[in-house]
């Protein structure tokens, strides 16, 4: 046999033994705990991200609210302003 074909062969076996250690690894009790605490983990930091999020839309409302009465406030004023202006030249 060529040397090649051996290593190519020995390359093979291994892979496939690793192959089986992994799937028993891969499907132990320890494995399916660590899976368990991986997937609750991912949920509460789920819950967490939902719960910043529906604060900030929250907050976005009124952040939005209080613009838009900021810009209402300050465009009385301005016509005020230029109501006064108006004013102060017709007595001229």
């Amino acid at each position: 046999m060529d040397i090649l074909k051996l290593k190519h062969l020995g390359t093979f076996a291994g892979g496939l033994l690793l192959g089986t250690a992994g799937v028993k690894a891969l499907s132990s009790k320890d494995a399916k705990k660590a899976y368990v605490q991986a997937t609750a983990a991912a949920l509460r930091v789920k819950d967490c991200i939902l719960n910043t999020v529906t604060n900030v839309q929250e907050n976005a409302g009124d952040i939005l609210a209080e613009a838009k009465q900021i810009n209402e406030d300050r465009a009385a004023q301005e016509e005020e302003q230029v109501k006064e202006a108006e004013s102060g030249k017709d007595e001229e």
